[in-house]
């Protein structure tokens, strides 16, 4: 008998073993773009540098009714926005989401979720923000690579200190017996 990670447990190298991570497929789940200063805006973003601002953030929901009890919904939700002085250039919003089988302990699952599974998305929903701020007449907006590990650990970090916050407003004020 072959000592492969498949083999181990004795199950002989079953082939009904599970994958960790599986993805069953991605979409677009909504897609807004507003360019509610064109064309004037165009012309003047020849001569200014504009203010992109962007925000991501990534949720994920057990799938219910499922067949296969470890099917979960994963979505990075991701807005830009253009501006130049005061004036709005673009606004893209996306929406795009994956449908992942995981097969992990539970202590892992949370990892999965929100590092693991966006981190095979974003390239997908890269390329749908740079095709639509490109067709919307502007220059292609090429996001930066995202740390999801480092938004998860800063996520665990901020419900740390809620928490905290929570008892400590719970606990009598110290003082003299």
């Amino acid at each position: 008998m072959n000592d492969t990670p498949e083999n181990a447990g004795g199950n002989g190298g079953d082939t009904a073993q599970q994958a960790a991570l599986s993805i069953n497929g991605q979409y677009i789940k909504d897609l807004s773009f507003e360019s509610p200063n064109s064309p004037g805006i165009l012309a003047e973003l020849q001569n200014k540098q504009p203010d992109v601002n962007v925000n991501v953030d990534v949720q994920a929901a057990k799938m219910e009714g499922q067949p296969a009890q470890n099917m979960y919904e994963v979505v990075l939700d991701m807005r830009a926005e253009l501006k130049l002085d005061d004036k709005v250039g673009f606004i893209v919003e996306l929406k795009y989401a994956g449908v992942f089988t995981i097969n992990v302990p539970e202590e892992h699952l949370g990892a999965m979720l929100l590092i693991e599974c966006p981190r095979m998305l974003f390239p997908f929903a890269r390329n749908i923000f740079a095709d639509t701020t490109r067709d919307g007449g502007f220059v292609p907006l090429m996001l930066q690579p995202i740390d999801f590990a480092a938004m998860y650990q800063a996520n665990l970090s901020r419900q740390v200190q809620e928490a905290q916050d929570i008892v400590d407003n719970l606990s009598p004020p110290a003082g003299n017996a």
